[in-house]
């Protein structure tokens, strides 16, 4: 079977489908991953067939704007550039379909998957990374500018949902989405993401249901499995790095994101954290002119490490709330100091500290004497070192990728 992929985000959104892609190459499918040019490198180091949608330059210029990270405006941001992606990767998709031999297979935003599996009738599967795509009046999802109190009455929550549909949400993409669909001769659509975001036959969660807890109206169609965690083909961190761990106490690793260009505010108050609480910190970003150009010798820099490596030598990890980052701390056993920014950063950070496994402090509040305190309580706190063991040993004797492959399998090939 040809399978086609499609992942529409950062690194944290196209790692998880190149594990998955790995296993079902493995498996004996042809394997295509669609995906833009920036991701070249690790798609052909997985031993896949990278296509590309979109240039790297286009990839830099979407993080240069300020808005993707604005906790009111990333949405409006966010959508713009899917409405231009989204001609791009369903054309490239096209020319790849065998009919009678070809499943697609689409992350939250690629759209285009969506479309190809309408148009072309062809088996298509959804892979929602995390579960505050998921709408319920039961347990609202934590999303900036959603306000949305659990003691609202359940008729009051759907119609807040129904009102956000067409007045906030509709507006910023149904209009671009409509038209190329009447291009393809389909009918138009409404309230997106309410139920069209979802493919209607099978819809994958990989995560595990103690983190995202299927609710009673989640679609039908999802299936939850556990978190794909990959971080790269490669085992371990750069030897500067190891010679950095070695040398000295346990770090603190902080990041604000592999796709965080307006981040040296955070790296600023970081240093400062570290340097008040006499911690040694790895400060993770791709991006370095963010860090501070004089480091104090507890301070290291890299510009990437995989963190099924590096985190299981570290105290703490402080970070930005994305899925792929929240769930390898979740599997290392370590505190969590979650600084969210926008899209499911809110809702991963609310499980976190449901969970016991860690604190949220918004970007307003990440101050050095908060964050100093924060800190402290985490690190000292015997209550959170033992949640954060029994959330570990979750992990132990799970194969969440070949649990994923499978019901994969069982729906394309049925």
């Amino acid at each position: 079977m040809r399978i086609l992929i499609q992942s529409f985000g950062s690194y944290g959104d196209v790692f998880p489908f190149i594990a998955l892609g790995r296993e079902l190459n493995a498996r004996g499918h042809e394997v295509l991953m669609f995906v833009n040019q920036r991701f070249e490198h690790i798609t052909r180091e997985a031993g896949l067939t990278f296509v590309q949608v979109g240039t790297a330059d286009e990839y830099e210029r979407f993080l240069e704007d300020p808005h993707m990270w604005s906790e009111r405006r990333s949405l409006k941001h966010l959508l713009r550039v899917l409405a231009q992606h989204l001609p791009k990767a369903y054309k490239a998709t096209i020319p790849h379909v065998l009919p009678g031999r070809t499943a697609v297979i689409g992350s939250t935003l690629a759209f285009s998957a969506r479309l190809v599996q309408e148009s072309l009738k062809v088996p298509g599967i959804t892979v929602h990374l995390a579960p505050s795509i998921f709408r319920s009046v039961h347990r609202v999802p934590k999303l900036p500018g959603v306000i949305m109190p659990d003691w609202l009455p359940t008729f009051m929550k759907q119609g807040l949902y129904w009102l956000g549909d067409k007045y906030l949400v509709d507006p910023l993409i149904v209009g671009a989405l409509n038209g190329f669909r009447a291009e393809l001769q389909l009918p138009p659509v409404s309230r997106v993401f309410d139920r069209w975001i979802h493919a209607p036959e099978l819809v994958i969660g990989p995560f595990p249901q103690w983190y995202g807890d299927p609710q009673l109206d989640w679609p039908e169609q999802v299936r939850c499995t556990g978190f794909p965690l990959y971080d790269s083909v490669q085992d371990g961190v750069s030897p500067s790095l190891r010679n950095f761990i070695d040398a000295g106490s346990r770090p603190i690793v902080f990041t604000a994101g592999t796709a965080m260009k307006h981040g040296a505010d955070f790296f600023q108050t970081t240093v400062a954290v570290c340097r008040q609480l006499e911690r040694r910190g790895i400060l993770l970003t791709s991006y370095p002119e963010q860090v501070p150009q004089v480091l104090e010798a507890d301070i290291h820099y890299a510009p990437y490490a995989p963190f099924s490596s590096l985190l299981p030598h570290c105290d703490a990890l402080v970070h930005h709330g994305g899925i792929g980052t929240t769930s390898q701390a979740l599997k290392a056993g370590i505190p969590q100091l979650i600084r969210p920014c926008a899209y499911d950063q809110f809702d991963n950070a609310d499980r976190i500290v449901s969970l016991g496994v860690g604190r949220v402090l918004t970007r307003s509040e990440y101050q050095i004497d908060r964050v100093c305190e924060t800190l402290r309580d985490l690190l000292m706190n015997p209550t959170v070192h033992a949640f954060c063991r029994s959330v570990s040993e979750r992990f132990e004797n799970r194969n969440p990728v070949i649990e994923t492959c499978d019901l994969i399998e069982d729906y394309v090939l049925r």
